[in-house]
Formats: structure tokens, C-alpha cells, sequence
């Protein structure tokens, strides 16, 4: 429900006409307040369901004589061009297939070293939503969606120094994605980081060229980057990026693309929470920054069509501008180039968690995996490095984008509610970042 600058939202699990119209009474309330015509909004919300407002006629005509019919609304089903096919259904795979992969992972992993390896925590999920959406506007969607997932957490320990490991798998794809992906692969790889991590040194503090692999997924392109153009942000200036539409804000070589629409992607749907279709989105271009991502609320603000980008955990939420999958397009450079280029510096192969303020684009990240660069080679690895900077300003400065874009999963967290995402890009450098560690006088520890 929108009246002018007032917006609220409601939802009802009582389909019944009169579930719709007390759901739609409660809502014109928040939208229009109490001194607001109640009735008529929502009757208005409901449109086409049924009209509750009685009309009488000039001159005392019995109450109801005239009453208003409503006029019915003409539901146009809107097909999608986004193909996500579906070759095991999760629902038809049994249960105990899914427990097999499971402990598949968990084995593996143990099996990297018996008494190092102190907890192994593998877990398998599915889902499959059936959205169907119609408005007012004669819009009417259908739309499934089905992802399947596995990740597996590993911690390793000498008795001194406790280190973790780390690997997912995931997609809008079914079963099918395991005979791509193998669960004792994931198990593996995260076992090797958490014992890697183990004998690793303590990252070094100071500024220094840092190269993030594509093998870390699009972590900061999806922080330091992505947040700060959803619209809602940039509308209430708690975006860096407000005002800036036409401007530079990042170097020639950067493009960063939101798209909705690629197959098996855990980010792809058909079609929003609003029924738009999903789309392909140049965010920034070449540096210059193009558009934000826009629900239908936000949009019409700035006068706009929607990008495909309203997005929301559950019927129970508001849909709001939400990424999608969300990357750095590759450039020219091989990763190998990248790494001979840079004689000093760190080498990120995976990345953590973080903060971002939105306001101001100041970032800090933890880095999972980490090595020392020395003479353009790798070296020995690190620990406990953590990135921190400015998402604008480490934009501008980013000089190599290499062609080997790495994508990765994640649950994406913003007011209140989750929504599956991913993010990519490829191996970058940034010049002279600080690099959160310790300083050469303390020592390792």
C-alpha cells in the first residue's frame, strides 16, 4: 500500500475475502493513518475482490440502490526468457542419499589428519519455493525456485593455536550439482585450509600491494560495493555512492555487473518479489557509475523503471533492493601475470567475514587464507591478516583484473531478513592497502 510518501506493508495467511479486506483495512492504516479514508483504501487495495463502500444516491435513495460494482482486473501471465533447469529434483532424491553426501564430506576431511582435525560440521540443505504473484496492474507471475547447497566448516588444532577451514557448494540446481561438485572435495579442501592455517606465521601489519584471487569469491564486491548502490541507501543518503550516478568512481578497469539471470547461479530467480523479471544490471561501467537497483517503491522516486532487484526472505517481508549475483567482470590479465607483476605484497586466496559502513564506504575484512609475496611468487603462508580501507578509494586504485572469475555462495543479511545470493570476481590487485596483522617489533607469537 503507497499513499504519497507513506508506504506499509502487510501479509495474511487467510485467503478468504474477508481475510483480504481486514488485511487491507490494517495496512491502509499504516499507509494513510487514521484520519485517512480507511474504507476506501482498503477496498482500493484489494481491488477487483470486492467492493465494501455502499453509495447512495442524491436525494435520500435507499442505502445500497447504487451500489458500486466492482470492476474485475484482466491478469496477464508474464512467461520469463530465464532458464534454470532442473535435472534431480531435490524432493524426488531420498533422504538417505542426502545423509551419504553428508558424511562423505565429514569423512574426507577427517581423513586429512586424524588428530589434528578436532570437529568436522557438514550440513546439506534444499528448498523449493513456489511463488506466484499478482497486483492491481494486472500482473501475474509463477515462478519456482530451487537451490541445493553444502558446506562444510572444519577446525584443526596443535593444542596452541586453534584454525578453521572452510568450502560450499551451492546453486539454483538440484541433486545434479554433486555430480559436478564432489561432497569428499569440499571436505578436503576445507581440512587443508584449517591445517595450512596451523603452521602459518602471523600475517605482518602495514600498507602493501595486496592480490585477491578469484578463488575468494566477490566478498568485496559485495560489501564494499553492492550495498551501496541498493536504492533505498543511496535515497536516504547511507550510501557513498549518492549524488555520484554519471560520475568515476572506481578505475577504468572496473565493471560490476548485477545479474539475476544466470543459469544455476545461487542467485538467479525468474522474477522477483514484485514480479519483474530478473535482468542483467551494469552497475558501474568502465569506472563510471550507471544505476542502482531499484524495487518498485524506489524506483518510482527517481523515476525509473525497476531493475528486477526487489527481493524478500519470505512472504512475511517486505520486498526491498536486494543483489542478485553480483561481480566483477574479468579483465585481460592471467592470474599468473598478476603475481610475476607484484614483487612485495600479500596474496589473499580466501576471504572471511566483515564490516562495512554504507555511509561511508570504510571497510574492514578478515582474510581466511593468506600467503606472503616475494620476488612475484608466492611464499609462506599467513595468518590473521584482516584488509581495511575505503570501498571508493580501493576501487579507484585497483590496476590488475585478471580473467579467471571465481563465484561463491552466501546468505546475504539486510533488515531483519535473508536472501541466497552470489558473488564473484577475478584475481585483483590493489596497490598499497593496509593490512591489519602484526607490527615487525612484536614479534610472532
Amino acid at each position: 500500500m503507497c499513499g504519497g510518501e507513506n508506504t506499509a506493508y502487510g501479509y495474511t495467511t487467510d485467503l478468504t475475502m474477508k481475510g483480504l479486506l481486514k488485511l487491507a483495512r490494517q495496512v491502509a492504516v499504516g499507509g494513510l493513518g487514521e484520519t485517512g479514508d480507511i474504507s476506501r483504501a482498503g477496498d482500493t487495495a484489494v481491488a477487483g475482490l470486492k467492493a465494501k463502500a455502499e453509495a447512495q444516491t442524491e436525494g435520500g435513495a435507499e442505502a445500497g440502490s447504487a451500489a458500486e460494482t466492482p470492476t474485475p482486473i484482466v491478469l496477464q501471465k508474464r512467461e520469463s526468457p530465464v532458464s534454470l533447469p532442473i535435472e534431480q529434483r531435490p524432493d524426488k532424491v531420498g533422504i538417505d542419499r542426502k545423509v551419504a553426501l553428508v558424511k562423505e564430506a565429514e569423512q574426507a576431511a577427517r581423513a586429512k589428519d586424524e588428530q589434528l582435525i578436532r570437529q568436522v560440521s557438514a550440513g546439506y540443505a534444499d528448498i523449493i519455493q513456489q511463488v506466484t504473484i499478482a497486483n492491481s496492474e494486472g500482473v501475474y507471475v509463477e515462478d519456482e525456485r530451487v537451490r541445493s547447497r553444502l558446506v562444510v566448516h572444519v577446525v584443526a588444532s596443535d593444542g596452541k593455536v586453534i584454525q578453521t577451514g572452510y568450502d560450499s557448494a551451492g546453486g539454483t540446481k538440484g541433486f545434479e550439482l554433486f555430480e559436478e561438485v564432489k561432497a569428499a572435495d569440499l571436505g578436503r579442501r576445507a581440512a587443508e585450509r584449517a591445517l595450512l592455517m596451523l603452521k602459518a606465521r602471523r600475517a605482518p601489519a602495514g600498507r602493501m600491494d595486496v592480490v585477491i584471487s578469484g578463488e575468494a569469491g566477490g566478498t568485496m564486491i559485495h560489501e564494499a560495493c553492492g550495498h551501496g548502490l541498493e536504492a533505498d541507501l543511496v535515497q536516504k543518503n547511507l550510501s557513498v555512492y549518492a549524488g555520484r550516478k554519471g560520475e568515476q568512481v572506481a578505475s577504468e578497469l572496473v565493471t560490476v555487473i548485477d545479474d539475476g539471470t544466470i543459469s544455476g547461479k545461487y542467485g538467479s530467480f525468474r522474477f522477483d518479489d514484485e514480479g519483474n523479471p530478473a535482468q542483467r544490471n551494469v552497475l558501474i561501467e568502465k569506472g563510471i557509475l550507471q544505476k542502482f537497483m531499484y524495487d518498485r517503491i524506489t524506483s518510482q522516486k527517481d523515476g525509473v523503471n525497476p531493475t528486477g532487484n526487489a527481493r524478500r526472505e519470505t512472504f512475511r517481508y517486505r520486498p526491498i533492493p536486494r543483489m542478485s549475483t553480483t561481480y566483477l567482470a574479468p579483465g585481460e590479465h592471467s592470474p599468473e601475470e598478476i603475481i610475476r607483476e607484484t614483487d612485495s605484497g600479500l596474496f589473499v586466496r580466501r576471504m572471511g567475514g566483515g564490516q562495512v559502513n554504507t555511509t561511508t564506504g570504510d571497510f574492514v575484512f578478515e582474510v581466511l587464507e593468506g600467503y606472503l609475496i616475494k620476488d612475484g611468487k608466492i611464499d609462506e603462508p599467513v595468518r590473521g591478516a584482516t584488509l581495511t580501507g575505503n570501498g571508493p578509494e580501493v576501487l579507484q586504485k585497483i590496476d590488475r583484473v585478471g580473467n579467471d572469475p571465481g563465484f561463491t555462495i552466501g546468505t546475504c543479511g539486510k533488515d531483519g531478513q535473508g536472501v541466497p545470493v552470489s558473488d564473484a570476481q577475478p584475481t585483483i590487485r590493489i596497490p598499497d592497502l593496509v593490512v591489519g596483522g602484526i607490527l615487525e617489533d612484536e614479534g610472532d607469537n
